[in-house]
C-alpha cells in the first residue's frame, strides 16, 4: 500500500501572538514595591519600601524615573520595578541612599515651584502613596524654606562679624616649618644613636654626648619657641606644661651635662637623649599634620600612647643624672653661692640640686597629668549628647 501524507491545517491568524502572551502570563507580572513620596519647592523625595536592596538600577530618561532592584518587599525576596512619569521637568541625576530597611531617592526639580501631584497621569498609581513622615502643605513648606534661608543669612552675618586674620597662612606656615625642623633634628639624633648602638654596642654609651650634643643643643634651644608660641596664642597648648618640659630638659642639658666634663661620658646620657628623641619622633609629626588639618589615626594613637612608658623612664634617667652630678658639684664647688659677711654662708649648688630632684618628679607628674587628659580627649570614648 502507498503511504499517504497527513496534512494539518495551518494555525489560525494571531496564534503566535497568543503564545507569546501565554508565556508572559506564565512568567507573571512585574512586581511593584510600595513607594511613598513627598515634596518641597525644589526637591522630590521617594521612599521605596524594600529591605536588603541589591543592585539597584535607577535612571531618569525623558522625564521618566525607571527603577529596578532586587530586594525584600511585600511579595518576599524578588526583583521589583516601577516607572514614574513626573508632572513637570526634573533634573536627570537622582540621588540614591540605600539603608537596611528602605531605599531613598531625591530628585531635583528644574524649577522651584509646588506641584499639585507627582505624576503626569491624573490617576494615582496603586503602588504610590504620600509619605506622611515628610509631608508638608505648601504653606508649611514655604515657612521651612524661609527658615532655612534666614538661618543661612544669620550664619553669613556671624561669619562676617568674626575678624579675619591676615596672617593666618603665615602663622600656619611657620608652625609647619618649626615642627618639620624639630622632627628632622630628633630623627637624626635617633637614627644616629640607633646605628651606633648596633655597630658599637655598649661602647656607644660613653661618647654619646660628644657625638650628639651639637644637634641636641640646637633642638632644645629651638624648643624655647614652644613657650613663645603658647604665650602669644599661636597654639592652644597650656603654658605651664611647656615651661616645665623645656626648662627641665635645658637645665639637664646645659647646666648639668654641658658644664661637667665628668658627666659627659656617663652611660646615663645615652638613655636621656634616646628617650627624648623617641618621644619627639611622634609628637612633632602629629603637630605638623594638625596644622594643615590632617589627622592620621595610627600617628594619633602613637602620639598619645608612647609617652606612657617613655615619660617615667625619661624622668628616671634625668633623676639618675642629677644624683650622679651631686658629688661632682659638691667637690668642685661649681655654681655655689657665697654670701658676704657677717653671714659668711655658702649655698652649695649640690643642695639646690637635691631640691630640684623633688621639683623634677613634680614636673613629671604635671606633664603626666596633662598628657593623660589629652589622651582621654583624643582616644577616649566619645560622649553622646543627651536629648
Amino acid at each position: 500500500m502507498r503511504a499517504e501524507s497527513v496534512r494539518f491545517p495551518p494555525p489560525p491568524p494571531g496564534a503566535a501572538w497568543g503564545a507569546g502572551r501565554r508565556a508572559r502570563a506564565m512568567a507573571g507580572p512585574s512586581l511593584r514595591p510600595h513607594v511613598h513620596w513627598a515634596q518641597r519647592h525644589r526637591e522630590l523625595y521617594l521612599r521605596v519600601e524594600l529591605s536588603d536592596v541589591q543592585h539597584p538600577d535607577i535612571a531618569i530618561t525623558d522625564n521618566v524615573l525607571h527603577f529596578k532592584a532586587q530586594g525584600h518587599g511585600a511579595k518576599g525576596d524578588n526583583i521589583y520595578e516601577f516607572q514614574i512619569e513626573f508632572l513637570e521637568p526634573v533634573e536627570p541625576k537622582p540621588v540614591c541612599r540605600v539603608t537596611q530597611r528602605q531605599l531613598n531617592i531625591t530628585v531635583q526639580k528644574k524649577e522651584s515651584n509646588w506641584w499639585e501631584r507627582l505624576t503626569k497621569q491624573e490617576k494615582r498609581p496603586l503602588f504610590l502613596a504620600p509619605d506622611f513622615d515628610r509631608w508638608l502643605d505648601e504653606s508649611d513648606a514655604e515657612m521651612e524654606l524661609k527658615e532655612k534661608e534666614e538661618e543661612k543669612i544669620n550664619k553669613m552675618k556671624i561669619e562676617s562679624r568674626v575678624p579675619k586674620d591676615p596672617f593666618k597662612h603665615l602663622k600656619k606656615g611657620y608652625l609647619v616649618m618649626y615642627n618639620l625642623v624639630q622632627f628632622l633634628g630628633f630623627s637624626w639624633i635617633f637614627v644616629n644613636m640607633t646605628v651606633r648602638l648596633f655597630i658599637l654596642g655598649k661602647d656607644s654609651f660613653y661618647d654619646t654626648f660628644h657625638t650628639i650634643a651639637d644637634m641636641m643643643y640646637f633642638c632644645q634651644t629651638l624648643a624655647l619657641m614652644e613657650i613663645m608660641n603658647s604665650l602669644i596664642g599661636l597654639v592652644r597648648s597650656p603654658l605651664i606644661p611647656a615651661v616645665v618640659q623645656v626648662f627641665g630638659r635645658n637645665f639637664i642639658l646645659f647646666v648639668v651635662l654641658g658644664s661637667l666634663e665628668e658627666m659627659q661620658s656617663k652611660p646615663v646620657v645615652f638613655f636621656i637623649f634616646y628617650f627624648w628623641s623617641i618621644i619627639e619622633l611622634f609628637r612633632y609629626p602629629y603637630y605638623m599634620l594638625s596644622c594643615i588639618g590632617i589627622e592620621w589615626k595610627p600617628l594619633t594613637w602613637l602620639r598619645y600612647t608612647t609617652w606612657i612608658p617613655l615619660y617615667p623612664l625619661g624622668g628616671l634617667a634625668e633623676a639618675v643624672c642629677i644624683i650622679q652630678s651631686i658629688p661632682i658639684f659638691s667637690e668642685t664647688g661649681k655654681y655655689s653661692l657665697g654670701l658676704p659677711n657677717p653671714l659668711n654662708v655658702t649655698i652649695q649648688f649640690s643642695f639646690l640640686l637635691q631640691i630640684y630632684l623633688i621639683a623634677l618628679f613634680l614636673g613629671v607628674f604635671v606633664n603626666f597629668r596633662h598628657l593623660y587628659k589629652q589622651r582621654k580627649q583624643h582616644l577616649g570614648p566619645k560622649k553622646r549628647k543627651m536629648k
